[in-house]
């Protein structure tokens, strides 16, 4: 399952990080691995923010193999969400529109942070990811 090459604006109501380790403009390095060839990759932070943010597990709408521990979804392409931190193990409706199959789909939060969480511009394999959603503080350096 891919990603889109632009992942589009941040989700409606998300709070923009006050003082975020790597602010907007900043260039950094990638920790992550969510993807191939994103592990080394420098990066460009776009955007910076605080809320919570989780590791989901589900099975695509489209069909297809389950995926497991899906970084990262935000308290904000949840569906009724609140804004308290959901419990690892709630089960919730995805918004958010990462990959094909994922809006609309249930999920199991597997595990969440508080980290600021962040969106990226980066270059891997010669293709050029716009707002990447989401890698966490402790993804980058």
């Amino acid at each position: 399952m891919d990603h889109p090459m632009d992942g589009g604006p941040a989700p409606e109501g998300i709070r923009e990080a006050e003082s975020p380790k790597h602010p907007v403009g900043s260039t950094v390095t990638l920790t992550a691995d969510h993807m191939e060839g994103m592990n080394g990759a420098k990066a460009t932070i776009a955007g910076a923010y605080d809320t919570y943010t989780y590791a989901v597990n589900f099975t695509p709408t489209t069909g297809g193999d389950p995926v497991a521990d899906h970084k990262w979804v935000v308290q904000e392409e949840i569906t009724d969400a609140g804004d308290q931190r959901l419990a690892n193990g709630s089960e919730v409706r995805l918004e958010a529109d990462h990959m094909k199959g994922m809006k609309d789909a249930k999920a199991t939060i597997a595990s969440s942070t508080d980290e600021t969480v962040y969106m990226v511009d980066y270059v891997s394999d010669g293709m050029k990811m716009t707002n990447h959603k989401w890698v966490v503080e402790s993804e980058i350096k």
